[in-house]
């Protein structure tokens, strides 16, 4: 059944067309997505949906009784409240049937007369409460506050939130409601990896019509079975996911370019016939009326014809080469037992990481654990409280925020933010702007009416021709379209010094970098290989490190129930050294299986493999002396 059809719609901004004659049919529970470049519409066809705006062209018409939810109708209105009564806000049916079952317990506390008529109607809309899940209503709000990890927020009020975790309760707060019609707006964009998983998860068990705005190509493939591609004010729906779309429009763009060819040869043969037959006709004498008449008729089937737009098959990219300096020395970074904590917060101890020269290093982690703090402490605009950062020779760094120029004077122009970076003649500098997307007037827009990927770009057009040879880069990805990202994951694959990153996006994480920081439980662990090889070690690490915990709490409730008073110090001393032990070659096993993956040499494997098995038989036997 249709839950949403789109009639020839058309929407225009400031004289600019955005889209026009679009024209789709949503059915109910599919699962689209909407991919297109900055601009190209896709965030006001959202809106459209949503009913925030009209088209100016047009109809939307919706199923009777279709509950819309879009991500950001809750952002403005909630000022004053708790996280919690915010998320609680999401129960509307279940609020109102709550403060009637008070107004009853009220009423029979207060009175003795018509106890029973109270108590039947008290029963009666708390049978419904219960009908409705209203006391499942708090683990419902639990269970989604821990996918998207705000938990740590529900007791501060919303106006305390920063824009991203205002973003993130928004996002709660709408898949809370169950809405039959779930409107998102990249979803993913301030959510760390693990909370990026559990929102794909959620969505595929979704049990209405979801529509989703996104650059993350992992996500889109997990959760969309439809994509629609907004390109040139057009719409074109693919019955697949974003994958296989990427694949079925570049055989739609050939197809549709063989057929412009044919039709202009057609039609240049026949404007050359349109000419011989004028020839002919004006040679005779008299001329020729009948050759005449052809012509014209000739002339008339082509502008009857329906024409074929050329295609454009390469279309204007972010033009991105950046540039090395000299090359640094072997060591790039080295963090010695490192420690840092804000205040009574620990984020992470006994932090050792070893960066060469040309490596790929990807930190990453949950929201909190600590991953902006690491790629400060690398900078040295922070120092650790324990520990020592050492930066190799010629070591020259370019430092990407993620908050990229949040502090700079809103009234500048573009141009007068690029060339205070780079010194460059204003002729020069609009041509290197050009290859960032900055064209004609837009060199002179103020940085503060620039979207967050047009920020971006822009940060990057100086990055390309700063003295640089490591790059650092806090969610580089953010904000920008996925042709602006291909064309950074490009530069970057070509780019000849080190990079190292915090990114949540998976692939890009997968693509680029071969070497995992992962930060967890105030740990960083040390992966050999891309994303997706360092999440299936850590995931056994995790099973084994909860196996070992198990072993610990039964161990202190054994000694809790045996000696409650006599106690055993030398005993746990020798089980926490021991567990200490037993870490330190869990690390030493994931080394060298990834050194294992990786060697095609027969006699380094033979080696390593003796290794290997050395050092399984180690921590067996350690593990053997903690149960006993």
């Amino acid at each position: 059944m249709i839950a949403c059809s789109i009639q020839n719609i058309k929407k225009m901004y400031g004289g600019n067309l955005i889209f026009e004659r679009i024209s789709l049919e949503i059915n109910e529970n599919e699962r689209i997505g909407i991919v297109g470049r900055n601009g190209s519409g896709k965030s006001t066809l959202l809106r459209l949906m949503a009913k925030i705006e009209d088209p100016d062209e047009g109809k939307i018409h919706w199923r009777k009784n279709t509950e819309v939810g879009y991500l950001e109708q809750i952002q403005a209105e909630m000022n004053g409240l708790t996280v919690y009564h915010v998320l609680k806000s999401a129960f509307e049916t279940l609020n109102d049937l709550e403060i009637q079952m008070q107004e009853y317990e009220e009423k029979m506390q207060d009175t003795l007369e018509n106890v029973s008529d109270l108590v039947i109607q008290y029963g009666e809309i708390q049978e419904r409460f219960s009908f409705l899940g209203g006391y499942e209503r708090d683990a419902q709000i639990e269970k989604v506050c821990r996918g998207i990890n705000i938990i740590s927020l529900l007791e501060l009020t919303f106006q305390q939130l920063s824009g991203g975790e205002k973003t993130k309760v928004a996002l709660a707060t709408i898949l809370l409601k169950q809405p039959d019609f779930l409107l998102l707006d990249e979803p993913t964009n301030h959510l760390d990896i693990s909370a990026v998983e559990w929102l794909a998860s959620f969505l595929n068990d979704y049990p209405g019509t979801v529509v989703i705005v996104s650059h993350d190509r992992y996500f889109l493939d997990e959760t969309v079975t439809k994509i629609i591609d907004l390109e040139d004010g057009e719409a074109v729906m693919y019955e697949t996911n974003f994958s296989n779309h990427i694949k079925e429009k570049e055989s739609r763009l050939l197809k549709e370019f063989q057929d412009y060819q044919e039709q202009q040869k057609k039609i240049k043969k026949m404007r050359e016939a349109i000419k011989r037959l004028r020839e002919w006709a004006n040679r005779a004498n008299p001329p020729n009326e009948g050759l005449h008449k052809r012509a014209r008729n000739m002339e008339r089937a082509i502008e009857r014809m329906e024409k074929i737009d050329k295609p454009l098959l390469h279309r204007n990219k972010m033009g991105l080469d950046i540039e090395t300096a000299d090359r640094s020395g072997k060591d790039v970074v080295r963090l010695e037992d490192v420690k840092k904590r804000f205040e009574e917060h620990l984020l992470f101890e006994n932090v050792n990481m070893h960066i060469r020269y040309q490596e790929r290093v990807a930190i990453i982690g949950e929201n909190g654990t600590g991953k902006s703090t690491l790629i400060k402490i690398l900078l040295q605009s922070q120092q650790p409280d324990v520990g020592t950062v050492y930066i190799g020779n010629n070591v020259k760094i370019g430092y990407l925020s993620q908050h990229v120029f949040q502090d700079i004077n809103p009234t500048k122009t573009v141009i007068e933010v690029f060339r205070e970076q780079i010194a460059v003649e204003e002729g020069r500098a609009r041509y290197i702007l050009a290859q960032f997307l900055f064209y004609g007037y837009a060199v002179f827009r103020k940085v503060s009416e620039l979207s967050g990927g047009e920020k971006m770009r822009l940060r990057l057009a100086q990055l390309m021709y700063e003295d640089i040879n490591t790059l650092v880069l806090d969610e580089p990805t953010n904000h920008l379209d996925i042709d602006s990202r291909e064309v950074l994951e490009e530069a970057l694959e070509n780019f000849q010094g080190t990079i190292i990153a915090v990114s949540h996006d998976r692939y890009f994480l997968d693509k680029i970098f071969r070497r995992i920081y992962w930060i967890e439980d105030k740990t960083v662990y040390d992966y050999d290989g891309n994303y997706s090889w360092a999440r299936e070690k850590m995931n056994d690490n995790r099973i084994k490190r909860k196996e070992i915990l198990d072993i610990r709490n039964n161990s202190k409730q054994y000694a809790t129930i045996s000696q409650p008073i006599i106690p055993v110090p030398s005993k746990n001393k020798e089980q926490e050294n021991l567990l200490e032990q037993i870490e330190k070659l869990e690390q030493e096993l994931v080394t060298i299986e990834g050194k294992m993956e990786k060697t095609m040499d027969v006699d380094q494997l033979m080696v390593l493999q003796k290794n290997k098995e050395e050092i399984e038989q180690l921590w067996e036997h350690y593990f053997l002396l903690i149960e006993e």
